[in-house]
Order: structure tokens, then C-alpha cells, then sequence
């Protein structure tokens, strides 16, 4: 779903991430609230204090974003569900779930979790900045506090609206799941209307543009973008874990992989091996044991005229977390690496031995055959992402 991201910080267990769109929002929010807004709400103060003001008020709304998704995050955990992190991107902030809850009343507390602490901020906010108009505190420090609550108070309107994956749209999903008790049924229904109200805030966009607005235009058409593509993604990404689901690796994986030996030199590799096969990495074994492994970015790194000096034991990569996995693993578990990681090749180790390869291709293959017999859906896996081997 993310581009490019930084570590900001970690809290209670949760790395938060900044896309690197979230960074250019900053400043342009900045900007619109130092040059535009507060000057117009709060008229007579100098230049210097808008633009504090606008500083202040975007890092207050980016930690209310922040907030907001570690309530998510805490209430998940509880429930034993793994979480990647927090990440902030240009539309606000997500709480990266790495697997459906496993109940409706848990995909229902999740959900709310998050506008409760919105609720709960914007209500301080609101509060305090009434109060200090009432003692007649600093207009530039009421001004921050009431634009941080309002924009609580709308972050909750606009989650409730019951559609998939806002969190309204969750809530919904909790609904439906424990009234039909078929997950795959209930995310269709909310990811349709998701979708649909996706593409209606795209055309109340472009009617804006017309009408003179083009930036507040442009903002509803880039987010009724963003949440039509989530919404059609999370279906699409939960019939690929329930057509996995309880599959072990072993199941998909290549038994009589290509090896290399210790002693090829680093020309063969290359001339022999990836030329011919078309693969990046290859495991190295020598009488029957797995000694590591060796791909395309250790030769690539190796002057080309020396190819046929080096043999590839004295490039071999240890075999680690990184390129093996069990063949007992669950599929889902394994695709989720391959994602993660961003590769698409694993050796199956099973007490030392090499006993198969599992590449992505082989898992797209079943998962595209599987969907295509038993989904009522077409099998289109673009959320997969397809990786070269």
C-alpha cells in the first residue's frame, strides 16, 4: 500500500513509520494553516505567530492521527492479533494488521477503539480552548486547540461512515459477520460500498474542480481514489489468505531444485545458471548439505573480468531467517514473508537438509487456479504484487 518509508520512533511495542507523501503534507498543511486559515479566523496577529500556529496545529493533528491508531493497535494486540506497526501517509495514518480478527466482537472493539480516543481528544481540546477564552488565554493557543479538536470531531465523522475499511465500514463487517457468520460474505458487502462511496467522493471532486475549487477538489478525488483501491485490495488480500490457509509450504514448493556447487565458478553461475533458469538465487550444496546460498547481487557486485577467477564459495551466503523457511509453515505465513522481505525465493529446510524451493510463482499459480474454481469472484491477484525470482 506504502511507498518508501522512515522510522520515526516506537512506542509500547509499535514502530511508527512516515511515508515519504506524509512529509510533504506536512509542509503544505503547514503552510495552508500559517497562510490561510488562521489568518482568516484570528485576524491581527503577526506573521511569525501564524506560522507557529501552523506548525503547532499540524504536528497536534498528526499525533492525533497517531493516537488514534494506537488505539486500534493496543485493542488488536490484546486480542492476539500481530501488528506491523503504525505507518502516517498523505491521507492520515493506518494501523498495519498482519491478519483478520478472529471474532466479530474483536473486529468490532478494534474498530471503535480508534475514534474513542479521537472522541476523547477532540472533546479535551474543545474543552480547554473554551476555557481559555473564558480566562482570556493567548488567542494563538486557543486557536491551535479548537482547530485540533474540530478536526478530531470530523476525523470521527468521516471513520464512521460505514464503509470498508473506514472504521465504520469495520463495524459494519462485525455486523454482518456475526448476523451471516461468513466473513468472506460480510468484507464483499462492505468493500462494495467502500467502493461506492470511493467513487462518489471522486465525483463530488471533480464537480468541485469545475465549480472553481480545484484544490479541495483535487484533495476529495485523490481520497475517494485511495479508499476504492483499499477497499477492493482488502477483499482481494482476504481470498488469498482463506484459499491458504491451513496449507503447509511443503504443499507448493519445488522438490528437485537447481543447486550450485561450491566450486562453480561465478562465470558458469551466471552463464549456466541465471541466464538459464532465470533465477536470482540458488542454493549451494555440496555432498548432499546445504551450505547457503548465492544470487544475482553477490556477483553484481564482483567486477565482471573476474568472473571466471572467483568460485562461488567465496561468495556463499550462510543460510539464515532471510532465505529458509520450514516446510511445515503455514502459506499465508510464507507469503506474508515474501511481501515483507521483498523476496521471492526461499530454500525449504527441513533439519539442515535442502528438501524443495518455494517461489512466489508457485504460490500465485494455486492461488489463481483455486480462486478461479471456487471463488464467485474474478481471480484478479493485483494486491499481490508480482516479483521477478
Amino acid at each position: 500500500m506504502f511507498g518508501k518509508s522512515v522510522k520515526l520512533f516506537t512506542l509500547f511495542g509499535f514502530p511508527v513509520r512516515a511515508d515519504i507523501s506524509w512529509l510533504l503534507v506536512v509542509l503544505l498543511l503547514s503552510w495552508s494553516l500559517a497562510q490561510g486559515l488562521f489568518p482568516t479566523t484570528h485576524p491581527g496577529l503577526s506573521q511569525a505567530q501564524y506560522w507557529t500556529m501552523g506548525v503547532v496545529a499540524t504536528v497536534g493533528l498528526f499525533v492525533s492521527i497517531v493516537l488514534h491508531e494506537f488505539g486500534h493497535s493496543l485493542v488488536a494486540r490484546r486480542h492476539g492479533m500481530p501488528m506491523k506497526g503504525i505507518t502516517l501517509f498523505i491521507f492520515g495514518g493506518v494501523a498495519e494488521m498482519q491478519d483478520e480478527p478472529p471474532s466479530p466482537r474483536a473486529e468490532f472493539q478494534v474498530a471503535v477503539a480508534g475514534p474513542i480516543v479521537s472522541v476523547i481528544i477532540g472533546a479535551l481540546c474543545i474543552g480547554i480552548a473554551s476555557s481559555g477564552s473564558l480566562f482570556h488565554w493567548p488567542r494563538a493557543v486557543t486557536g491551535v486547540l479548537g482547530y485540533v479538536g474540530f478536526m478530531n470531531v470530523i476525523l470521527v465523522v468521516f471513520n464512521l461512515v460505514p464503509a470498508f475499511p473506514l472504521d465504520g465500514g469495520r463495524v459494519l463487517r462485525s455486523a454482518l459477520w456475526q448476523w451471516k457468520k461468513n466473513l468472506r460474505r460480510a468484507t464483499r458487502i462492505t468493500s462494495n460500498i467502500g467502493m461506492i462511496f470511493g467513487l462518489t467522493l471522486v465525483v463530488l471532486g471533480l464537480l468541485s474542480i469545475v465549480t472553481g475549487n480545484f484544490i479541495g477538489g483535487l484533495w476529495w478525488v485523490l481520497i475517494g481514489l485511495f479508499l476504492r483501491g483499499a477497499a477492493q485490495l482488502s477483499y482481494r488480500q482476504l481470498l488469498v489468505r482463506r484459499a491458504l490457509e491451513g496449507e503447509a509450504v511443503r504443499q507448493f514448493m519445488s522438490t528437485e531444485p537447481i543447486t550450485v556447487s561450491p566450486t562453480t565458478s561465478l562465470k558458469d553461475v551466471v552463464e549456466n545458471y541465471i541466464y538459464r533458469y532465470h533465477h536470482r538465487m540458488f542454493p549451494v550444496t555440496q555432498n548432499g548439505k546445504l551450505v547457503g546460498c548465492i544470487s544475482s547481487r553477490e556477483v553484481r557486485d564482483i567486477p565482471q573480468q573476474q568472473w571466471d577467477q572467483k568460485a562461488v564459495q567465496e561468495l556463499v551466503r550462510p543460510c539464515s531467517e532471510d532465505n529458509t523457511m520450514s516446510p511445515d509453515l503455514d502459506a499465508v505465513k510464507a507469503l506474508g514473508r515474501m511481501r515483507r522481505d521483498g523476496n521471492s525465493r526461499f530454500m525449504v529446510v527441513d533439519d539442515g537438509r535442502l528438501v524443495g524451493i518455494l517461489s512466489l510463482k508457485d504460490l500465485l499459480k494455486f492461488l489463481s487456479l483455486k480462486m478461479e474454481l471456487e471463488e464467485d469472484v474474478p481471480p484478479r491477484l493485483a494486491g499481490l504484487g508480482s516479483q521477478p525470482e
